[in-house]
């Protein structure tokens, strides 16, 4: 999705809020002539004569008739989103309605907006960067404290302030070097090669950290995979549907009732789970169980935790600790569940404690610690960083660009200890620049622009 400069110049219009009947509805238009084309189908002030982020009540005509009575809010450029004039017109939420002032207002001069493009003029005018941009259909797509308070984090310039100083440092570097090439006759040294080495294991450092943040990123953003795993019968579907608080799973005394995998999120300290119920651990000669069972293996291999739950009436401590090997060969975090402790015998819950001390003792179908269990999924996330305010990396593309500026900023290391000469390293320079700057929309291709644009809703 490219635009023309003269699509950029266009006054563009959209519906601004969800699609369908509600109380109200909010009509959305940006550029020069937004005023002045919403001006000639209201009926009530002189729009154009109004100051900036004021509201007005009206009606909107189509000739003589009345489409509906309205409130219109001006926006008066460079003070608005998009730094254009901005008209939003807040009507009745019927889509008849909504249609008709669109309508009437795309005779007047303005044209359907494209998916993103509201939010891009705002990028395209220097409201924001690029990363505050993507941060903008973050924010609308968060579902959760964390991935919220991420996106607001990002949107606000906490991510483009780390990697503008990181660039910005750089520069001065990469234009010192590119000043030498023009006095390589007189052999002058105006970037010191030390220096240069100390800046470039400092990005290095900093960029190591923001990668390895991706992955709590991904979690914050995108949800825990976590697979409940265990023999049939243990009480799987069962504690599902006591920690969803709905019937989700179908829950049998007959074992194997789970043949396939039955997922839904649930919001634990402010941060979406998303519970995979699997059809269970253990060999079978049922032909489509046994398909479930190897897709429960192929599923634990991906997950990001793991909830071992197994039923303290049904299960002893030899089979207990054949699951438990399986599990830690897998590598994925787990957790030791015991299902079941109102009808299990105390001994065995003795000896279990001993073995195993880390166990959580639930009763999935009474409700029974089920607090305990959630607080001991949370401390498998580790959400410290976040919480203290570090910078975390939750976006894909950014992600990608840190790893091509690390290899980039490693090239300069091996130049520097292999004394190569000043336009090369000047290049491998320059390439790390381009990786950062990519980042923050310093350097972006029409395509890029996009693709990234592409996803936003319409409207925004």
């Amino acid at each position: 999705m490219s635009f023309s400069l003269h699509e950029k110049e266009d006054t563009i219009i959209a519906l601004a809020t969800p699609q369908g009947v509600g109380a109200i509805a909010v009509i959305r238009l940006s550029g020069k002539e937004a005023i002045k084309i919403t001006n000639a189908v209201f009926k009530g002030k002189d729009l154009e004569k109004q100051e900036s982020h004021t509201i007005h009540f009206g009606t909107i005509r189509d000739g003589d008739r009345i489409i509906d009575e309205v409130l219109v809010s001006v926006f008066i450029a460079p003070k608005s989103f998009t730094k254009e004039n901005i008209v939003e017109i807040s009507t009745h939420g019927s889509s008849y309605i909504v249609n008709q002032v669109i309508k009437l207002l795309i005779r007047q001069g303005a044209r359907p907006a494209k998916p993103g493009e509201f939010t891009q003029r705002a990028f395209l005018n220097g409201q924001f960067d690029l990363a505050q941009a993507e941060a903008v259909a973050d924010l609308i797509h968060s579902d959760s404290e964390t991935s919220h308070q991420a996106a607001i984090n990002q949107m606000r310039g906490g991510f483009s302030g780390e990697i503008s100083k990181l660039r910005a440092e750089l520069i001065h570097f990469a234009s010192m070097i590119e000043l030498e090439l023009d006095f390589t006759e007189e052999d002058v040294e105006f970037a010191s090669r030390d220096d240069l080495r100390i800046l470039v294991e400092k990005l290095l450092l900093v960029i190591e950290q923001l990668i390895a943040s991706f992955d709590l990123g991904n979690v914050i953003k995108n949800g825990v995979p976590t697979v409940i795993a265990g023999k049939p019968n243990a009480g799987k579907s069962t504690l599902l549907n006591a920690l969803l608080n709905e019937e989700k799973a179908i829950v049998s005394d007959i074992a194997g009732t789970t043949r396939d995998f039955i997922e839904d999120e649930i919001n634990i300290g402010g941060v979406i789970f998303r519970f995979i119920d699997t059809a269970g651990l253990r060999e079978t000669t049922d032909t489509i169980e046994a398909i479930g069972v190897s897709r429960t293996q192929e599923k634990m291999k991906t997950a990001s935790l793991i909830l071992y739950l197994f039923d303290l009436g049904d299960t002893d401590m030899l089979e207990i600790n054949r699951d438990i090997n399986k599990l830690e060969n897998l590598g994925v975090p787990f957790l030791k569940v015991a299902n079941k402790i109102d009808k299990a015998n105390d001994q065995f819950i003795s000896d279990l404690k001993e073995k195993h001390p880390d166990t959580i003792f639930i009763s999935a179908g009474q409700k029974e610690n089920l607090d305990l269990l959630k607080d001991r999924i949370m401390e498998l996330v580790n959400l410290d960083k976040f919480r203290t305010g570090n910078t975390i990396v939750t976006n894909i593309r950014h992600y990608d660009s840190l790893v091509k500026t690390r290899q980039s900023l490693l090239d300069v290391l091996t130049g520097l200890d292999q004394h190569i000469t000043n336009d090369f390293l000047a290049m491998d320079i320059r390439r790390s620049l381009h990786y950062l700057g990519e980042i923050t929309g310093e350097i972006t291709t029409d395509d890029l622009l996009a693709n990234i644009f592409s996803k936003f809703c319409i409207g925004k």
